[in-house]
């Protein structure tokens, strides 16, 4: 009769135990993504009472392209973020990919250099991977060793090549200027470019192990994956978004010059920290990042409308940064984690929640 009985409900108190911790780490991440939502959010409004213009159809026509560009380098850079690394190739990556580009001379030849310039992301891009993650060097120094040699290559591609015919092919030009649903196509692409990215890292395999690997190396590790694998694919994925990036941002200019790019080289990683992703690893969003990039161009583009000097565009700019690491992912995940341990009933009241009395 006992073995034919239905099973008692679990006590309360263990449910309680069980679905707490689950509960709490929800609300932790979720936090930790939270601020650069409410400060774009704040950024529209203010926006609205300080530069209107900036709110405008013609304003948007300049923000979007310009948001996707950075965008799509800042995925490449959340990437190698969620192994704890600096990628400081960016800049490099998409001047030579620039120069591509260019370098075509005609929309015959579009096709082709397209290649080449994300073969440029993925070369780029695998040597950096083998020499951070089998080599265990230093991300930053190795990094930006390996861009200012690719930097070398296209300044000497572009004096050789570019320089005569700077203008990019007429098929990339023409295809930026589509408007599908009256929005850029380029927006169209940076979006389907972020939700691939976001659903491949969460619901895949291969995603859900990429963010355990950055997470904790030496848990994953013992379990089995191969982590330096997956630190030297966050390098080349990195890489090819960064070529593409540099594709947009040919097509979005129209033309190329020597200092194609170079804008990319810290912009990335301020979007990343913004968007409140973990420096020690693991932890992102794709869509946070993606938000991220969008408040820091309206913000450049109000200021502009605004007439504010240069020398006070840096000034607010870098005032907004430092501010976004003020209320960073890591310290509203750690202010969180504090809250939560100290609102954590006592122990003598969980029990007596399971077991109808205080523990004896």
């Amino acid at each position: 009769m006992v073995a034919a009985s239905p099973p008692s409900p679990p006590p309360l108190g263990r449910v309680a135990r069980a679905s707490g911790p689950g509960l709490a780490a929800s609300a932790v991440i979720a936090g930790r993504f939270l601020p650069v939502w409410l400060a774009t959010g704040a950024l529209f409004v203010v926006a609205a009472f300080v530069a209107p213009d900036a709110l405008g159809s013609t304003s948007w026509s300049y923000v979007l392209p310009g948001a996707t560009v950075l965008a799509v380098a800042a995925l490449g850079q959340m990437l190698v973020v969620m192994h704890a690394g600096i990628d400081l190739s960016t800049p490099a990556v998409m001047s030579f990919g620039g120069n591509l580009i260019a370098g075509a001379g005609s929309s015959h030849g579009l096709f082709v250099a397209i290649l080449f310039a994300l073969g440029v992301g993925v070369l780029v891009g695998l040597v950096n991977g083998v020499l951070v993650g089998l080599l265990r060097l230093n991300p930053l120094i190795v990094t930006l060793a390996v861009g200012q040699i690719v930097l070398a290559w296209s300044s000497k591609y572009s004096r050789d090549v570019v320089t005569t015919q700077p203008q990019v092919p007429g098929g990339l030009s023409s295809w930026v200027t589509e408007k599908p649903l009256g929005i850029s196509v380029v927006f169209w692409t940076g979006v389907a470019i972020t939700i691939v990215v976001a659903l491949v890292i969460r619901y895949t395999t291969v995603g859900r192990r990429f963010q355990a690997v950055g997470a904790n190396p030496r848990a994953a590790w013992m379990g089995g994956l191969h982590v330096r694998t997956y630190l030297v694919l966050a390098y080349v994925a990195a890489g090819v978004l960064y070529a593409i990036a540099a594709v947009l941002l040919a097509g979005v200019s129209g033309s190329i010059d020597p200092a194609f790019g170079s804008a990319y080289l810290l912009a990335p990683i301020a979007a990343v920290v913004i968007a409140g992703a973990s420096l020690g690893g693991g932890l992102a969003s794709a869509t946070s990042t993606w938000l991220a990039a969008l408040a820091l161009t309206l913000l450049t583009q109000m200021l502009v409308i605004m007439g504010l000097s240069t020398a006070m565009q840096y000034v607010v700019f870098g005032g907004a940064i430092i501010a976004g690491m003020v209320v960073s992912g890591d310290r509203v995940a750690a202010a969180l984690g504090r809250g939560l341990r100290m609102a954590k009933p006592p122990r003598t009241e969980v029990a007596a929640n399971g077991q109808g009395g205080p523990a004896s």
